[in-house]
């Protein structure tokens, strides 16, 4: 444990609870756009009373302009820094492995969100100890399980599951596994489909459909979403593929349903993840906490939403007992 000496150096190179007087400047990275968290993030530290100040920085799903925001934030003197997703987060802060390399950030306090796997990313050493002075953040997916329970509370003769996944995206590839393995705990099959990357390193929306289509021909019976900001971003190829092969869609993102017509989601409303993560700059901005000395925070509570629409053109209805706990949209 750290002596109080060392602790109140450690907070003073971090620049954290020494100057709550002052403007907190906060620039918040993401990586496609400003949706719900960040909205809700913003929300929250506006409705506190604390003199706070955001620049917003996109990353538009480009690696390559990571290194300059974080050139920005340090040029700029800005307090804390909030990324979305795990490119964004790993872009700016880098991994475990990469503590002693200059061109990441091991300084400026640090709040990541909508990162689907910190710890097998290797972003933060656990959930209860990040294991970086400057860094904690938020988790807002359930355990995969849940994941499971849904599908075969939807399909209760349910035997195997799809995935889609690009390797472009550390976190895809990472829920890959996750799945895989615990599809075997559970003797369940599993296949996973790759998509294919086009010459600019990237997956590519036409391309979707074909990979629906394999994993019907694979024997999937649902597929699942996993951790992809391609598909999430491109939910409509995705919705025109489903319809396309027949295949229900499970996903981790609330607005896949909502705006992109999955099948039905289980998830933390992204809203209230951003607001969690507000509390987070709170106390590291306004309150002397220091990040590295802060758990990463949970989500507690998700939500069932299903698509009625979607289950009718697809023709697999869920049952009565999953309405009567889900939230349905048409």
């Amino acid at each position: 444990m750290r002596s109080k000496i060392a602790t109140a150096v450690l907070a003073v190179a971090l620049g954290v609870g020494t100057a709550t007087a002052e403007t907190a400047n906060i620039m918040i990275v993401t990586w496609r756009g400003c949706e719900e968290a960040c909205a809700g993030f913003q929300d929250y530290l506006a409705a506190s009373g604390h003199d706070v100040t955001f620049t917003l920085r996109d990353a538009a799903q480009d690696k390559t302009r990571l290194p300059g925001f974080l050139d920005e934030a340090r040029q700029r003197g800005t307090g804390l820094i909030l990324t979305w997703g795990t490119s964004a987060t790993i872009g700016i802060a880098g991994t475990l492995a990469d503590l002693e390399a200059p061109q990441f950030n091991h300084t400026i306090p640090q709040i990541f969100m909508i990162v689907a796997d910190p710890v097998g990313a290797g972003v933060v050493q656990s959930l209860e100890e990040t294991g970086r002075a400057n860094i904690t953040g938020t988790y807002n997916r359930m355990p995969e399980t849940v994941t499971l329970q849904t599908i075969r509370s939807y399909m209760p003769a349910f035997a195997h599951l799809g995935l889609l996944f690009n390797a472009d995206e550390k976190n895809s590839v990472v829920k890959r596994d996750e799945m895989a393995a615990l599809a075997a705990e559970q003797g369940i099959a599993f296949t996973a489909v790759e998509l294919p990357l086009g010459e600019d390193g990237h997956p590519r929306a036409q391309d979707i459909e074909a990979g629906m289509a394999a994993l019907k021909a694979a024997g999937a019976e649902f597929v699942y979403v996993g951790s992809s900001s391609f598909l999430q971003a491109e939910s409509e190829a995705l919705h025109a593929a489903a319809l396309a092969t027949k295949m229900p869609v499970i996903s981790p993102y609330e607005d896949m349903v909502r705006k992109g017509h999955a099948l039905i989601s289980v998830a933390a409303r992204y809203s209230d993840v951003g607001r969690l993560a507000g509390r987070l700059a709170e106390q590291i901005l306004f309150e002397g906490a220091l990040p590295g000395s802060l758990p990463v925070a949970r989500m507690q509570d998700f939500a069932i939403t299903i698509d009625t629409n979607m289950a009718r053109k697809i023709g697999v209805y869920p049952p009565l007992e999953l309405l009567d706990i889900a939230e349905t949209v048409e």
